[in-house]
């Protein structure tokens, strides 16, 4: 692979008229400037449907692992076509602050105005909505559902819903889809438009040689399409309710570790099915990105187990993963896919030779190659230690912005990264400048950078703290941010460390 850069960026992060970053005109306007700037790839975080309210904003606890979240259906496609007015679209408060997200003003304005939109679409005027239900009802027709349902019952959790549906008996399936059929159409119809409008953006992006890399969850949320119609995969009881949840043990983020929440699968089962549901989430997501970021690729290894009813996540223990088996099983039903192994936290030596054995490229955080009491791990994070098969970043979505991280850091942190850049007295606001060009130098074949760290901007423009409950997944860039001037810097300081992406030029 050949040395390329490219920027982290949520698509929520987009500026937007209507409360959060869409499938907009600043999609393309942003492609278009990570193009002139040389980059090759835009790397975002989950497109999943998300749930609602803190902390299930969160794109890594989804409704689903193969829909899409209709918060980024464009509003102003559907104004354009007839489904709405401008004046509907304006009258809404979307939320005075343009550099973060109201969620619950999301939730209140958002799912309402694409139900007046489906309430006034003449569906058989698109043929091809007809023809995308069909060729997606292996996985629509039980999430279209499954929304239907979480509306009908006032959105609780589906282990609470009654007995006759939560257990899927056939006759409940029978009488809901009947009853809720137009409600099940709406969310057809929600896909539809997702899905229309994110191949249109991709088209674009591969066009201009931009790749996208997509982010997919390890883990699925307890309360999701997955679950609810597949509960042979996950660790459950005869209820269907989880026997041991997917956590961490203590590590950087949190003293005590983290309990996600997640059910955990049944390997063994998985195993037997030829990870036939696991190939089917690969090949739905190769459709909508280039380059797939696994989150947690050392869960394939070995996966830290928490009982379900455990207080702290010093309760859990690890257990056996998959392994390179389903890598071998991947590649024999997929073929060869690109993809980057997500291999932070406790580097065992088990981990280190599956990542070898899948022969991914990992990753390297640059700051996390500065901590003086664990340079033993701190060294893989070091720019001289990598090789050429690595994705390194200045920072993933779970850290502080460059400045905020240096401006926070202990003071023998900065003492030992300013000896290393050969920068004494380092201050906060040059800190990105110097760590880019840190991480662009380094032998790694692809370097991505935030693009609050090409901006300069401090812990403000966070996008996740791990562990918060309240507060994450909201911050937006604001319009007009990509300037004529940065997009020269981009240019310069890619090129100049040989990461030009010269399809463009």
């Amino acid at each position: 692979m050949k040395r390329q850069a490219g920027v982290l960026m949520a698509v929520s992060s987009l500026p937007s008229k209507y409360g959060m970053g869409c499938f907009s005109v600043e999609a393309y306007k942003f492609i278009d400037f990570l193009a002139a700037s040389g980059q090759s790839c835009w790397q975002i975080l989950p497109l999943s449907p998300t749930g609602h309210g803190e902390p299930c904003d969160s794109p890594y606890k989804a409704y689903s692992a193969f829909a899409g979240n209709p918060y980024y259906i464009d509003l102003q496609a559907l104004i354009d076509d007839g489904a709405l007015t401008q004046e509907e679209c304006d009258a809404i408060d979307w939320g005075s602050d343009p550099s973060t997200v109201d969620y619950d003003k999301m939730d209140q304005y958002r799912i309402k105005l694409l139900r007046t939109a489906y309430d006034r679409t003449d569906l058989s005027t698109h043929p091809d909505f007809v023809q995308f239900c069909a060729d997606n009802a292996w996985w629509l027709d039980d999430y279209a559902l499954f929304m239907s349902l979480k509306d009908f019952f006032g959105d609780i959790p589906h282990q609470e819903w009654p007995e006759d549906i939560r257990m899927r008996w056939g006759f409940a399936l029978d009488y809901y889809n009947e009853h809720l059929y137009f409600d099940i159409e709406f969310h057809k119809y929600l896909q539809y438009y997702f899905f229309r409008q994110w191949e249109a953006v991709k088209k674009y992006a591969n066009e201009r040689n931009i790749r996208i890399v997509g982010d997919i969850p390890i883990y699925v949320a307890p309360d999701s399409a997955d679950v609810w119609v597949h509960p042979e995969l996950f660790q459950l009881d005869e209820e269907h309710l989880p026997q041991a949840i997917a956590g961490c043990p203590p590590d950087a983020f949190s003293a005590t570790g983290q309990i996600w929440g997640n059910p955990l699968y049944r390997w063994d089962y998985h195993k037997s099915t030829g990870y036939s549901w696991w190939m089917s989430r690969l090949y739905q997501n190769f459709r909508l990105y280039d380059i797939i970021r696994i989150d947690h690729f050392r869960g394939f290894d070995q996966y830290y187990s928490v009982p379900a009813d455990a207080e702290s996540a010093l309760e859990g223990h690890w257990e056996d993963g998959p392994g390179i088996d389903f890598f071998n099983c991947m590649n024999w039903m997929l073929g060869h896919k690109d993809i980057i192994a997500e291999d932070l936290g406790t580097m065992t030596r088990s981990v280190r030779k599956l990542v070898r054995d899948s022969t991914f490229p990992n990753m390297k955080v640059i700051q996390f190659a500065f901590d003086p009491e664990d340079q033993g791990a701190a060294g893989d994070y070091l720019p001289h230690n990598f090789n050429r098969n690595c994705v390194v970043y200045t920072g993933t979505h779970d850290n502080d912005t460059l400045v905020g991280w240096f401006k926070s850091a202990p003071e023998e942190v900065r003492q030992l990264a300013c000896a290393y850049v050969g920068v004494p007295n380092l201050k906060p606001s040059q800190a990105a400048d110097v760590f880019i060009s840190l991480a662009m130098t380094s032998h790694a074949n692809i370097c991505i950078i935030p693009i609050q760290d090409w901006l300069g901007l401090g812990t403000e423009a966070r996008m996740n703290v791990p562990a918060r409950q309240a507060g994450n997944w909201a911050w937006r860039m604001k319009a007009g941010a990509l300037t004529k001037k940065l997009g020269e810097k981009m240019l310069l300081t890619t090129q100049v460390h040989g990461r030009l992406n010269w399809d463009n030029f």
